[in-house]
């Protein structure tokens, strides 16, 4: 039976691309109808895309075989939006009040418009986050009521680079899927795997990838800093294969041995196995996964910014496919010396799923999880045919690519890149209405053509009769002279 109402969330990750389609429940839970994977590892390079076709290609491909497992065409899906690009700036912006002004909404909002017409050299601005206003010289959440001679708004601008946004924007475009909205992946990922102490408290939400490790700071419920360091589990994997060997067995060396904090080493002389014919001391295969690990846990520590490294009473909260080495709480402990890290193995969502990747717990669909839940409206087009051809030509309409525009005022800092002007069912229910008014019409044409064709006659004999006239008593004007 197909699928009548459910959402669409995409991941392009530097490793994988994941699709994921489910429906969300009354109780709040999610039900994964489908689940879809690619290799994306020669096309999305640093959490960006790299190479268009192939990204083109892969998504037709995730689409279409989401399509062929619901049974039902695919209208829009939601999009994460991630990688090396992104980054947060801060950004204060003053306004001097006349006379004790009383700070109203409107003042706040101007100040936030000004704040999103800032230009930044080839970026933009995907979001922008309120930190604190300033009112005269006290610090508070909301200035709205109070009186004041100046007000100063801080911001956290998250931007990212123009030709990344276009190039997003083109491979959906060319596969011929439309765009729902696109989502900021960190701020979504937060929503779904912190739990509120955490955000309020203070803490460290670090996605450890393959290709980046993206770093995002909390205090007062409120985003502090985010940044995305080039570095990931594939960096381990590459210092690996100095052992001489090719990249997929570097990968399972990795996953069967690697340890964050040297607990191996205590075993003694254990041996790794590297094929039939080697192996070699696990002290020194551990060397080599702890240095760069090291490097990946100190450039964490650096992006902290200094004023909140001792107000992280909540810690640090690991995530990730990189999350799963051995000891890697233990390794965070012991350089960060922040004694709260926890691994977040999982949504705080309510999943159910017959799919074994899904419920792994494992860390690495966590963020395509938070984007499903982000996703509001239905994603759900015509039902297919069950004799559909996965591998034949798409022949869908293209999509239009999601424009730029402006978030309303309740949308800034949410994590909303591109939000939609009106939402899809309003849309369609505007639709419908407008083409039932030209069925009405186009019935009643025939009647109201001929009215209009009588009228026109009526109307043209009187024109006629009363010109004839005008014309006559002019001439007698002229005989009279």
């Amino acid at each position: 039976m197909a699928a009548k109402d459910f959402i669409v969330a995409i991941e392009l990750g530097s490793s994988k691309a994941v699709g994921v389609a489910g429906k969300k429940n009354l109780d709040g839970s999610i039900s994964v109808l489908a689940v879809v994977k690619e290799d994306s590892s020669s096309f999305i390079r640093k959490g960006c895309v790299y190479n268009i076709n192939q990204t083109v290609q892969c998504i037709s491909n995730i689409v279409k075989k989401l399509s062929t497992a619901l049974k039902s065409e695919i209208a829009q899906v939601y999009v994460g939006v991630g990688g090396q690009s992104i980054h947060g700036i801060k950004n204060v912006i003053v306004k001097d009040l006349p006379g004790d002004t009383v700070v109203s909404q409107d003042i706040v909002n101007e100040l936030m418009d000004f704040n999103r017409g800032m230009s930044y050299q080839d970026q933009e601005i995907l979001d922008a986050v309120p930190q604190e206003y300033k009112v005269d010289n006290q610090l508070q959440v909301s200035p709205v009521g109070i009186q004041c001679n100046k007000l100063e708004a801080h911001f956290l601008n998250i931007l990212w680079r123009k030709t990344f946004y276009r190039k997003l924007n083109n491979c959906f475009d060319e596969a011929g899927v439309q765009i729902a909205d696109m989502f900021l992946a960190p701020l979504a990922l937060a929503d779904n795997v912190l739990t509120d102490a955490e955000k309020r408290s203070g803490c460290v939400l670090v996605d450890l990838g393959a290709d980046t490790t993206t770093v995002s700071v909390y205090y007062k419920n409120i985003l502090r800093h985010l940044s995305v360091i080039p570095l990931g589990g594939s960096n381990i994997t590459r210092d690996i294969t100095s052992l001489q060997v090719d990249d997929a067995t570097a990968e399972r060396l990795k996953l069967d041995y690697a340890c964050a904090n040297g607990e191996n080493q205590e075993s003694g002389n254990q041996q790794v196995r590297i094929d039939a014919d080697r192996s070699i001391e696990m002290s020194k295969f551990a060397e080599i996964v702890e240095a760069r690990l090291l490097e990946i846990i100190e450039n964490v520590w650096e992006q902290v910014p200094p004023e909140y490294v001792d107000r992280l009473l909540g810690g640090i909260i690991l995530t990730g496919g990189g999350s799963n080495m051995k000891g890697i709480d233990k390794a965070f402990v012991s350089h960060t010396h922040i004694d709260k890290v926890r691994i977040a193995k999982y949504v705080r969502t309510t999943v159910t799923s017959g799919n074994a990747e899904v419920t792994a717990h494992n860390g690495m669909m966590n963020t395509v999880l938070s984007l499903l839940s982000k996703g509001e409206m239905n994603c759900a087009g015509e039902q297919v045919p069950d004799n559909v051809d996965l591998f034949t030509e798409n022949t869908r309409p293209v999509g239009k690519p999601v424009e730029q525009q402006q978030p309303q005022q309740g949308e800034m800092g949410q994590g909303v890149v591109q939000p939609v002007n009106k939402p899809l069912r309003d849309a369609e229910a505007e639709q419908r209405r407008k083409m039932a008014e030209k069925a009405a019409i186009k019935d009643a044409g025939t009647d109201v053509q001929e009215g209009e064709n009588d009228g026109n006659k009526e109307e043209g004999k009187v024109l006629k009769n009363v010109w004839s006239k005008t014309k006559t008593f002019i001439k007698s004007l002229v005989a009279d002279e």
